[in-house]
């Protein structure tokens, strides 16, 4: 088996991954580190990780400034409880910049927001509409 960890920059770590936890509906649990957390599944699957901007000398995490938070960047998440979700993300966004939907290419149910930091989720259901 191989998996891939996305490693987003992020300007607050403990508050992204808290709007993460949220959102996914996992059990509330502070990082590691103030400069690096990760969400993991229930079943261990880390499923995002969170960098703070500056924090080490990445080349592409230095700072926000020389990039756009998720510029050519989709975070998308397949879930067994859209509904749920869906909840939890009204409360956690003012708006979303996809509004719930069907996706005519994957039958399935889906919407996007933004996170704390800019960048563009996407909650997609697991089964059909």
């Amino acid at each position: 088996m191989k998996r891939t960890w996305t490693i987003i920059g992020v300007r607050d770590v403990p508050e992204s991954c808290g709007w993460y936890q949220s959102l996914l509906g996992q059990p509330e649990t502070p990082p590691a580190h103030d400069h690096f957390g990760q969400i993991v599944d229930t079943d261990g699957t880390v499923l995002l990780c969170l960098h703070q901007w500056g924090a080490h000398e990445h080349p592409s995490l230095t700072s926000p400034e020389h990039a756009l938070p998720g510029n050519g960047l989709l975070l998308f998440f397949r879930v067994d409880d859209y509904d749920e979700v869906l909840d939890r993300a009204h409360a956690l966004a003012a708006r979303f910049e996809e509004e719930p939907h069907v996706n005519p290419n994957t039958a399935t149910r889906e919407f996007s927001l933004r996170d704390p930091d800019g960048y563009y989720v996407t909650i997609s259901a697991i089964s059909a509409a």
